[in-house]
């Protein structure tokens, strides 16, 4: 079965009219719209009860916010009944999406996050998604490859030197997908959801990144 636009909100329609069906249904709805809608591959992870982690392994050093099988991946392009068939595998799982893949992420405190979406609109810079973590900090989708290109564009910046909170992720991983939960600290939220024009084209790094570099810079000050 294909998987459209139309179809999706046909599926979001049906959703509502059954009157909020169960987490494991809204789960692959969700994870069929970034496979079908948005073009991501999607991986399940583990979820964590106070310092225990659903992976079992104790002692987890990352409970809550790991893969719960790193070869377990639903490809970019999956409809809602293959979806459907590969999560039932994974209950209750929580959603993940593989960095590295269709965008690398650049990481800065969500304070910081959300003054530098003001000036980027302001400036008419093309933006992606950005998503806000409980741990306070925002992820900035950008096109693959950032996350190696970072140490050079900060240098031909003047930012190498500077005492940055600015971190970028790039293949290997993971950032958890609204609205699931993140490490047993609360659910994930878009600062600035996916669109069709954003989802399968972030922006180059080195567009946001004198913006997201001055604004971390001063957000301890600020």
């Amino acid at each position: 079965m294909g998987f459209t636009i139309g179809g999706m909100r046909e599926m979001r329609t049906g959703s509502r009219r059954r009157g909020r069906t169960s987490g494991r249904a809204s789960d692959c709805t969700t994870v069929a719209e970034f496979t079908g809608l948005w073009g991501w591959d999607v991986a399940p992870g583990a979820r964590a009860a106070g310092s225990e982690c659903s992976c079992g392994k104790v002692g987890c050093p990352a409970p809550g916010a790991h893969p719960l099988d790193p070869a377990a991946v639903v490809p970019a392009g999956a409809t809602l009944d293959e979806v459907a068939a590969f999560w039932g595998r994974f209950p209750g799982a929580a959603v993940l999406l593989p960095v590295g893949r269709a965008f690398d992420v650049i990481d800065v405190p969500e304070a910081a996050g959300r003054r530098a979406l003001i000036r980027l609109e302001r400036m008419g810079l093309p933006l992606g998604p950005v998503i806000a973590t409980p741990q306070g900090r925002a992820h900035f989708f950008v096109a693959p490859g950032a996350a190696a290109e970072l140490p050079a564009l900060l240098y031909r910046m003047g930012w190498d030197d500077a005492d940055l909170d600015l971190h970028a992720l790039g293949a290997g991983s993971y950032v958890t997908a609204p609205p699931s939960d993140r490490g047993g600290l609360g659910p994930t939220t878009w600062l600035r959801p996916p669109s069709l024009d954003t989802a399968t084209q972030p922006p180059q790094a080195r567009l946001l990144l004198g913006t997201l570099a001055y604004v971390a810079h001063r957000s301890p000050c600020a």
